[in-house]
C-alpha cells in the first residue's frame, strides 16, 4: 500500500501559505513603529498647542 501524504487543511481548502514572501520586503522592529507613533502624536499634539487655528 501506498502511503498517503498529509498535506493539512490549509493546503486542501486553497490556503497555502508562501514563506517566501515574508524573506523579501523591508524589516522594521515593532518598537521602532510604536517610538514613531508616539513621537508624532507628540509633535502634532505640540503644533496644535503652540499654533492654534
Amino acid at each position: 500500500m501506498a502511503k498517503k501524504s498529509r498535506t493539512g487543511f490549509q493546503s486542501a481548502a486553497g490556503l497555502i501559505r508562501y514563506f517566501e514572501e515574508e524573506k523579501t520586503g523591508v524589516k522594521i522592529d515593532p518598537r521602532f513603529v510604536i517610538v514613531f507613533t508616539i513621537v508624532t502624536v507628540i509633535v502634532i499634539t505640540a503644533l496644535k498647542i503652540l499654533y492654534p487655528i
